[in-house]
């Protein structure tokens, strides 16, 4: 490469990773809109659920098919970029196969990622079939419908041709490498257990030529990488980078032990104590909440905006949850989608306002998520012991339930009337305590 190129290369680089950066602080901003809440007890537990989940894709497995081929693009995604530092390197400095000096361990790496790469591209093509040709039920409902349908597809398309991109770079290059006498600054490194069912496509071909290809393959791939980088800030694959925080900082306490509102605690411990003022003027510290439970995503917490984000849209929660099987219109899935969505028109709003909201006059209640979808919830938690990342869709609706029943009043009817009978009769049916054992005079 001439100094030309590696300016060249340096430049689109800078802004690659520039872009990056800039949406990465895009999301750290939205997700500190949520509430703060403290996730950091426990961290002992909190790193082994990252290890086993996130990393070790503990959870994946239980579907054993989807979870081998998923840790195989996953172990390709991240070990074959372990290539991209020699790339960086290699352009940055005018350098070929920089780490050729390992020798025998090279040749291992480069083997190694090869096969993975084949082994990538054959799990992709199953993926794509599982999704386009078999059509499982989990990837054709409507919440996928438009660009959620289409953005799983250009993933796969995409990783396909940086595998092959990476594949031919290769195989171009050991042609090269193959030359009697040397080619130019093509040193004998590496070996190519795929690509050399490749290179013989090269035969017959003008060196120059060759070289040529290469470089072209060289900066495809590298671009490429840049590229799907940057994707993934739009795309639901912005889970390869948040699983790792989002299972780290996942709920601790058992399913269905559900949090307790501070100001109603207090207000109902007041109410108990038969010396306490109920004309007494708040204590200091002491302050009126602004809302209960959720309607927008201000209202939930950062821990909840992170699990948005972090959602792949892979359907397992809403494969499992009763009320979407008994054909409610509840969809877990588009829970998560739907504050995602929330999230980032509010960023939007944010970024067009000089970094100040300015009400919209819109929110996740009602227009994104209707009352409907959060009462057909039956609070059972599968969706959340189902989700391979530690994503909880039940925390979302749980808060935003809570601010129908607390701040509008609006439980369903049958809701209603069970806790009017709690409060008159002790009990959730119709009828009052002296009535409770008639039961046993019936025939």
């Amino acid at each position: 490469m001439s100094y030309l190129d590696n300016i060249l290369f340096a430049i689109v680089l800078i802004i690659g990773f520039g872009y990056f950066i800039s949406n990465i602080k895009k999301i750290y901003r939205n997700i500190n809109l949520g509430i703060d809440v403290d996730r950091k007890d426990n961290s002992k537990q909190r790193w082994k659920n990252m290890a086993m989940i996130a990393l070790g894709q503990s959870k994946m497995v239980r579907r054993p098919i989807a979870g081998v081929l998923h840790i195989i693009v996953y172990a390709g995604f991240i070990i074959i970029n372990i290539e991209l530092l020699e790339i960086i390197i290699d352009g940055l400095f005018g350098t070929h196969r920089i780490f050729a000096f390992l020798g025998s361990f090279y040749n291992v790496l480069i083997a190694s990622f090869e096969i993975l790469a084949l082994l990538v591209i054959v799990s992709v093509t199953v993926f794509w079939f599982r999704r386009n040709v078999v059509r499982l039920k989990r990837f054709v409902n409507s919440d996928l419908n438009g660009f959620p349908k289409n953005d799983a597809n250009y993933i796969l398309y995409f990783e396909t041709l940086l595998m092959f991109l990476f594949l031919f770079m290769n195989a171009s290059d050991l042609h090269l490498q193959d030359i009697p006498g040397g080619y130019s600054h093509f040193i004998k490194a590496g070996s190519f257990p795929v690509s050399q069912f490749i290179a013989p496509l090269f035969d017959g071909m003008n060196n120059d030529l060759v070289a040529m290809l290469s470089e072209l393959f060289w900066w495809l791939h590298i671009v490429g990488i840049l590229i799907f980088m940057n994707y993934l800030y739009f795309s639901k694959h912005l889970h390869i980078l948040l699983a790792f925080p989002n299972t780290y900082f996942a709920n601790l306490n058992p399913l269905g032990e559900f949090d307790n509102l501070e100001a109603v605690t207090k207000e109902v411990k007041m109410m108990m104590d038969p010396n306490a003022d109920p004309f007494a003027a708040p204590a200091d510290g002491d302050e009126t909440p602004a809302k209960f439970g959720a309607s927008d995503i201000q209202d939930l917490s950062w821990v909840q905006l992170l699990n948005a984000y972090t959602c792949t849209e892979c359907g397992r929660c809403t494969s499992v949850c009763p009320a979407n099987t008994t054909g409610k219109k509840l969809s877990p899935r588009k829970i998560m989608m739907d504050t995602r969505d929330r999230m980032e028109e509010v960023g939007r709003n944010i970024d067009a306002n000089k970094g100040v909201f300015v009400p919209d006059n819109k929110s996740l209640l009602n227009d994104y998520i209707t009352p409907e979808e959060l009462w057909a919830c039956t609070s059972c938690n599968a969706c959340v012991e189902e989700c391979p990342v530690s994503i909880s869709p039940l925390s979302i609706i749980m808060d935003m339930r809570r601010y129908l029943v607390m701040e509008q009043s609006a439980a369903p009817a049958a809701l209603n009337s069970m806790m009017t009978n709690v409060e008159n009769n002790g009990a959730p049916w119709p009828y009052n305590q002296q009535d409770r054992l008639n039961w046993k005079n019936e025939n």
